[in-house]
């Protein structure tokens, strides 16, 4: 991985891969060079068309599956929304307690669904017949913790249960494309570096069929050029019926950002991110982990205070401090994180972590 860290113009004492990603060089020359096309009249809605295209295609290596199933849009709760408002009256949706609230608010917001929300760890044994969806993420936001994906895929299929699972704090940092589900939600704003404005959804033959495209419109259909005006509504046979207009100037870096994961070998980044997010733990005296994301109690926030005053870009949730390792960071990072943690704590002993 160390010849990849040249492809980013900052990382040094970056660790909030989790919260914001950074460019590579090649999303940053994308969008560059698409300002310059746009100011000068030279853009056209066919390029930009064949942006969404070409990432349309790198999202389905990221995810395993085939471009027909790839639905493009813009945030992950309007996907999730269109399970919400496709469920049933009464239905029971399944969630992880404290999970990020954009697999969790559309299903409150219906008023009419029956909502459980469950602890990680039991996530698979929570699942029953009754159960309508389960909506979940694979990589924790606030703790970092790792789903068992495979367990939790496995006990909605004996329950004949949708899932939807969100890859954002996972796609970029650790293989995805053997995530099954029948909603698979991905904004690669995060260990992508993409722009936001984004995101892009792998879609069952199970959820095609049995969801609503309610928020159809004229890139909903097989040719989007073809289904601009009424009266006829205009559905794609596959994914492409859930989508919804492209924010034009963020796939193009979205593109470049999407081919470029697409091409790395994405076991190899995970090991080389486990590798620098245990050896951080180690130093903080915490287990080792699966995850990129490393979290621990800080409530006071001293400990995400002496990293910000140490140069650290670092992120608090949920009363925990939070840092991520990714492709641009070196053991350096490492010890430079460390040491302002306990070298934090060492200065306010009356502070307590936990």
């Amino acid at each position: 991985m160390h010849h990849l860290r040249d492809r980013y113009a900052a990382g040094a004492g970056y660790l909030a891969a989790c919260t914001l990603g950074l460019p590579a060089d090649v999303t940053r020359d994308a969008v560059a060079r698409d300002l310059e096309r746009w100011a000068s009249g030279t853009a056209t809605a066919a390029d930009y068309s064949a942006a969404v295209e070409g990432a349309r295609g790198h999202a389905a290596t990221l995810l395993g599956t085939t471009p027909d199933r790839i639905a493009t849009g813009s945030q992950v709760s309007v996907f999730t929304g269109l399970a919400a408002a496709s469920a049933p009256a009464g239905a029971e949706v399944l969630c992880v307690d404290g999970d990020f609230s954009s697999v969790v608010a559309p299903f409150l917001a219906r008023g009419d669904l029956r909502v459980r929300h469950v602890p990680l760890d039991a996530l698979a044994d929570e699942i029953t017949p009754s159960t309508w969806l389960v909506s979940y993420s694979l990589v924790q936001s606030a703790t970092g913790e790792v789903a068992d994906e495979a367990s939790v895929t496995a006990a909605a299929r004996d329950a004949g249960a949708l899932t939807l699972v969100d890859t954002t704090q996972a796609t970029g940092w650790m293989p995805t494309d053997r995530v099954t589900g029948d909603l698979v939600v991905c904004h690669p704003y995060k260990w992508i570096g993409a722009p936001r404005g984004a995101a892009f959804t792998a879609f069952s033959d199970r959820a095609i069929a049995e969801l609503t495209p309610h928020t159809a419109g004229w890139y909903s259909g097989d040719d989007p050029w073809a289904s601009c005006y009424g009266p006829e509504l205009h559905l794609a046979a596959g994914a492409r019926r859930f989508e919804v207009s492209p924010a034009w100037h963020a796939w193009v870096g979205a593109d470049a950002a999407l081919g470029f994961a697409a091409s790395l070998d994405m076991e190899a980044v995970r090991r080389h991110d486990l590798d620098l997010a245990n050896a951080f733990r180690a130093r903080l005296g915490l287990e080792p982990s699966d995850s990129a994301i490393v979290t621990w109690p800080d409530r006071t926030g001293c400990d995400l205070g002496a990293l910000t005053a140490a140069g650290i870009v670092a992120s608090g949730r949920a009363g925990r401090a939070r840092v991520a390792f990714h492709l641009w960071n070196t053991e350096e990072d490492v010890v430079r994180a460390a040491d302002a943690v306990t070298a934090g704590a060492a200065a306010a002993p009356l502070s307590p972590r936990g």
